[in-house]
This record gives structure tokens, sequence and C-alpha cells, in this order.
């Protein structure tokens, strides 16, 4: 099997990935999901957060390796509320944890990977986060966050 020559030239990253941080789910009820996620299974639900600006609220699981961050959308219009339109409920993101927000958004911009956020903002647990467009991951929704 042939490998495909990488597009992006090899150069010295400015920052690093520390792990998964969460996976984002697309919900349409939380409910349903604290009582699998929760009493069934057993995990601890760490914290329920409205976030305004993104129009959504969120249950956050800790798994021991890693969370399961579940959106349920606030507005009918809101970013959640088209996906789960569009694609129906399910993963929405896969959140990766990075020592340096900044230099990795510069860096990733300067290779031509297409940003939806070019500086960071405020998410969830007081992370800085920006994603990347899925049409430069491969068709993956990928939040970058970096612990405040």
């Amino acid at each position: 099997m042939m490998l495909k020559e990488n597009p992006y030239p090899m150069i010295e990253r400015p920052f690093k990935i520390l792990g998964i941080e969460h996976i984002g789910i697309a919900v349409d009820d939380l409910n349903g999901i604290s009582d699998f996620f929760d009493e069934l299974l057993g995990l601890e639900l760490l914290s329920r957060e409205k976030i305004d600006d993104q129009q959504v609220i969120t249950d956050i699981y800790e798994t021991g390796s890693g969370k399961l961050e579940f959106l349920k959308a606030t507005d009918k219009n809101s970013p959640i509320s088209r996906f789960i339109e569009k694609k129906g409920t399910g993963m929405h993101h896969i959140a990766l944890k990075v020592d340096n927000l900044q230099a990795a958004l510069d860096y990733l911009k300067g290779q031509g990977v297409q940003l939806i956020d070019t500086s960071p903002r405020i998410g969830v647990e007081g992370f800085k986060i920006a994603f990347l467009h899925p049409k430069s991951t491969g068709g993956v929704l990928i939040e970058l966050c970096e612990k405040k």
C-alpha cells in the first residue's frame, strides 16, 4: 500500500498535544444521558454548565482517561441544533488538550489549515478553546483547548 504524500511541510511544531480532553456528543435531551451514564455505568457527572455565547448546556462526565461532554442546544438556531437537524444526535467533536493554544493556531494557519476560530475564546470549565474546520481535518470537527 502506498502512503499519500504529506501535504504539510515538516517543520518543528511550537506546541504539543497533551491528550484527549473530551469527546463532544450532540443530544436532544440530557435526562436520558444521566440515567445511563451516571446511574447505570457509574460515571461521575462533573458539571452542568450553560454557555450563552455558544447557545448550549453541557453535562460533563469523567471516564478516568478523558471526559465525555454532552451538548444540548438552548436555541433552535444554535450550532448544535443545526448539527442535529443535519446529522442527528451523535459525536460532534474531539477536543485535544494543547500546551500553547495561540501558538498552535498560528502554526496550523501557517500550514494552510482552515480555522473556525483564529484566536482563543473561553469555553466550558474555563478552558481556552478554538475549533479547526472539518474541511482541513479529514471531516472531523477538532477543538483545541488549553487550561487557563
